[in-house]
């Protein structure tokens, strides 16, 4: 057992993942009839851990090979190609020898490398400098792909970045392989809802109705209410019901927040004892002090006007109309035409998040440090 099993980053196994029985259920049902699927969820609230968690049912490890796609940091094409060939070498690395032979032996263009560690131990890598041409690699990816002795399923994370790649064909030349590829299923999930709909659902766009859509609802808060209690009864400790429903309301039941807010509460008591409401402010105020440096630096490097835009937002906690006259003196913001290019600022750094005209702080541990 884990020393803390409110686990925060990656998939640790089956014990330590809350539900997305029906989530899972449903991919399953899509991928064995040869549909293709585009998850949709915001950032936090744990699509990248359902598509773990459903390659670690036993029907898709015995019967598929699976891959993982991260392609959130990449700028172009080059750099997406790379990162494909990089996710299914390491994938492969971990099966067998002849899987891996089997991909270099396809993939020529990208020239993949062994090195080995201080312990003897091989290490692949692939650098963006070796892309000739992204059609050539994608080719040769998508004809391994193809293959494989196995069906496949692929799964490609923050799949809209493709949309802001300066290469305007990127998406059309991918959509091209993925129609013709016949042995694997694709799942293309993404966080910015608009962006992705819109690629699935705009008749213009490569992609248009090629997928079914699937939206990744919060926890059910019962289920997750289970989940929190068992783990600290495992752990010698105990946890009134009434902590995970405060907390839960706190964060609007978005899964990452949670964790972290459980996590350190688990740590902060003591075995034997029972975690009641009263912990819940000294695990935030910790958590608060632990960003403390981080969130001092990124206030000291944006602009005067993106941030009092964000501490209005904050203030607001959900903020519409941010360019009205009323916001924009209930402020003291300088002009309409101010908040318009901060709000574009805040929105390409991530700072700030908008949904249906609403307009919020996206971490929400900064939203509460910029109003205590």
């Amino acid at each position: 057992m884990l020393r803390n099993p409110f686990v925060l980053n990656g998939y640790i196994g089956k014990e330590y993942f809350c539900d997305r029985e029906h989530e899972v259920q449903k991919l399953l049902e899509h991928i064995s009839n040869g549909v293709n699927v585009t998850l949709v969820s915001p950032r936090r609230v744990g699509k990248t851990g359902l598509i773990e968690h459903l390659f670690h049912q036993k029907e898709v490890e015995e019967n598929y090979y699976t891959f993982l796609i991260d392609i959130y940091a990449t700028k172009t094409i080059e750099e997406m190609v790379a990162q494909m060939a990089k996710s299914i070498l390491s994938t492969l690395k971990s099966r067998s020898e002849k899987a891996l032979q089997s991909f270099s032996s396809i993939v020529q263009s990208l020239r993949p490398t062994m090195s080995f560690d201080n312990l003897g131990n091989p290490s692949w890598s692939i650098g963006v400098g070796e892309i000739q041409s992204p059609q050539n690699s994608l080719d040769e990816i998508f004809r391994y792909i193809e293959n494989a002795d196995k069906p496949c399923i692929v799964a490609i994370d923050e799949f809209q970045t493709i949309s802001e790649y300066p290469d305007v064909k990127a998406e059309a030349l991918l959509r091209t392989y993925v129609q013709h590829c016949h042995n694997a299923q694709f799942i293309f999930a993404g966080s910015k809802r608009t962006m992705i709909v819109e690629m699935f659902s705009k008749h213009s766009r490569p992609f248009y109705q090629s997928t079914t859509i699937m939206s990744v609802p919060k926890l059910d808060i019962e289920k997750y209410r289970a989940f929190a209690v068992s783990h600290f009864e495992k752990g010698g400790k105990g946890l009134s019901p009434d902590v995970v429903d405060e907390v839960y309301d706190m964060f609007e039941g978005v899964t990452w927040y949670l964790q972290r807010v459980m996590n350190k509460l688990y740590m902060l008591t003591p075995t034997s004892e029972t975690c009641d409401t009263h912990y819940i402010p000294k695990a935030i105020e910790d958590i608060l002090d632990e960003n403390q440096m981080a969130y001092e630096a990124l206030l000291y490097q944006i602009p005067s006007r993106q941030k009092a835009l964000l501490m209005a937002i904050c203030a607001e906690g959900k903020a519409s109309s941010i360019t009205s006259t009323a916001f924009v003196r209930k402020h003291s913001l300088s002009s309409s035409s101010s908040v318009q290019s901060a709000i574009r600022g805040l929105l390409d750094k991530e700072l700030v998040t908008s949904e249906n005209g609403a307009y919020e702080v996206y971490d929400k541990f900064l939203a509460i440090w910029l109003n205590r």
